[in-house]
């Protein structure tokens, strides 16, 4: 068996988030690594010099998907709190 290394998107975060449970409160809490924001930071400028890959530029457009979920999460989380 051989080992590869991993490529991390920068939306991983997001899912390994979703995937281990969440609460309001963490919801509200989520915060990109320094890592990934400065992938996203890289992507959103490579974007705007027209230069991503197929690759890049859907990795760049799944992370705004989400990131759109994010938000949407968010403000959703809020109601949670102030009900309880």
């Amino acid at each position: 068996m051989t080992t590869s290394v991993k490529t991390t998107k920068v939306y991983d975060e997001i899912v390994d988030f979703i995937a281990s449970g969440t609460t309001p409160e963490s919801v509200i809490n989520f915060k990109l690594s320094d890592i990934a924001q400065e992938r996203l930071d890289d992507l959103v400028y490579q974007h705007t010099m027209g230069n991503l890959t197929p690759e890049e530029k859907k990795e760049l457009d799944t992370f705004l998907t989400l990131e759109h979920i994010m938000t949407l999460a968010k403000a959703r989380a809020y109601t949670y709190i102030k009900v309880e």
